[in-house]
């Protein structure tokens, strides 16, 4: 594989590392506005294979937040566009593109390809659980964002074990309910913000696939959630 174009990455973790990052396999499952970039980072940083999944298309919405979505491709399906731009940085790359939502029917099969880390970017509460608590049953090493919306500022982004968040509606509903149906009290990293909520920003939703409500957003908040997971992966493949 041709690494001469990661030769500014070499420069900061060493040409093993780097090498170390073409022979790993990362997972990102949804390629919404966390998932998206992600996605992006972790395929500049080299990683030799990568599997994508998502079975949603782009909507008008999306385009405040989300790395695939343009005013030119409504109705486009995001891991489509996404395996296309991914091929374009890297036409080296190993993709795997799986264009399917995430159903806890589902989960067992889409973690056969055995990725070495599994980046989880579903902000669905159900599928979300399911994937978390199989990951975690398997032993797969795997960091989750939180909630990414009704919040503002990018510079409170932390990484903790889930047993440690806070003033996140959302971690606060998967930790509840991971201790109560699975009795997981810590061991999932994840990546949250503990600053307060804009409560004002919720709205509720018919409650498709899984979510019956969301909050409102702001264009670099869940770029920079995605950006820190693809850290934690990266980080935790080179084991630095």
């Amino acid at each position: 594989m041709d690494t001469s174009w990661l030769s500014r990455t070499q420069l900061l973790i060493g040409e093993e590392n780097v090498q170390k990052l073409t022979r790993a396999h990362v997972l990102i499952v949804g390629m919404g506005g966390v998932g998206s970039y992600a996605a992006e980072f972790v395929c500049r940083s080299g990683v030799g294979t990568i599997t994508i999944i998502d079975g949603d298309v782009v909507d008008p919405t999306n385009r405040n937040r989300q790395l695939p979505a343009l005013s030119t491709n409504h109705g486009q399906y995001k891991a489509d566009i996404m395996a296309a731009r991914l091929m374009e940085i890297n036409p080296e790359l190993k993709l795997n593109v799986v264009r399917s939502f995430v159903y806890p029917e589902n989960v067992e099969s889409l973690l056969d390809v055995k990725p070495d880390f599994i980046i989880d970017a579903i902000d669905s509460i159900s599928p979300k659980l399911t994937f978390m608590r199989t990951a975690y049953k398997l032993k797969i090493p795997f960091v989750s964002s939180m909630g990414a919306g009704a919040k503002l500022d990018p510079t409170q982004l932390k990484v903790v074990d889930i047993s440690k968040t806070y003033h996140c509606p959302f971690a606060q509903q998967i930790r509840k309910t991971l201790r109560k149906k699975d009795g997981i009290y810590k061991g999932i990293t994840v990546v949250f913000s503990p600053e307060l909520p804009i409560k004002e920003s919720l709205m509720l939703t018919d409650g498709t696939l899984f979510k019956k409500s969301a909050y409102g957003t702001i264009s670099y908040l869940p770029a920079t959630f995605g950006a820190v997971c693809a850290s934690v992966a990266i980080r935790h493949l080179v084991e630095m």
